[in-house]
């Protein structure tokens, strides 16, 4: 029976996630299937990727044969990389232990690296966030000032049309008290 690993195709329209699975390469994509050795989901940033580390190389070791995308995949997990250096063991080229130290060291750096690129794009989208805030807030200080010129526009429109009901208040008591009102006696004068 000649095996391949490969990725059955699970969610929904506009959603697809993946399955990393061990089947016959005679059986339908999303069909029968003889072990589950992880999943795969494109649809974050970055993908996630999670995977059975021991029995996808113990399956690439015995000889499955994994298609493209999973070749991919296996190898930036390093399962790839695993099984050549337990060809190497295999060959007397080195020891176990060193083969374990070369993985450790591959894994360490490989690791390094994908967390300064997270660091990067956590930095990146912090600084815009800031920025965007930044803008924000000069636009909320210039709504504010409008705000307040435009009450205080209203207030002084208020205070001017009460000090003009006073006046005619006080000329209309004047009149009704027979008496001449003070601004028409300046006028007269």
């Amino acid at each position: 029976m000649a095996t391949k690993i490969r990725l059955a195709r699970y969610g929904h329209k506009d959603y697809a996630f993946y399955h990393i699975v061990v089947a016959d390469s005679r059986s339908p994509r999303d069909g029968k299937f003889i072990e589950r050795i992880g999943s795969f989901n494109p649809n974050t940033n970055p993908a996630t990727t999670i995977l059975n580390f021991e029995r996808a190389l113990y399956w690439v070791g015995v000889g499955a044969q994994p298609t493209d995308t999973v070749r991919t995949i296996l190898s930036n997990e390093g399962v790839m990389l695993m099984k050549h250096l337990n060809g190497g063991v295999a060959k007397g080229a080195f020891s176990q232990e060193e083969a374990q130290k070369r993985f450790d060291a591959w894994k360490a750096e490989k690791d390094a690296k994908n967390g300064k690129i997270s660091q990067a794009e956590a930095d990146k989208k912090a600084a815009a966030a800031k920025a965007l805030l930044a803008q924000e807030t000069e636009a909320n200080k210039a709504k504010a000032a409008a705000i307040a010129e435009k009450r205080a526009a209203a207030a002084a429109e208020l205070a001017a049309a009460a000090q003009e009901a006073a006046q005619e208040a006080a000329a209309a008591e004047a009149e009704a008290n027979g008496e001449e009102a003070p601004a028409e006696e300046a006028a007269a004068e």
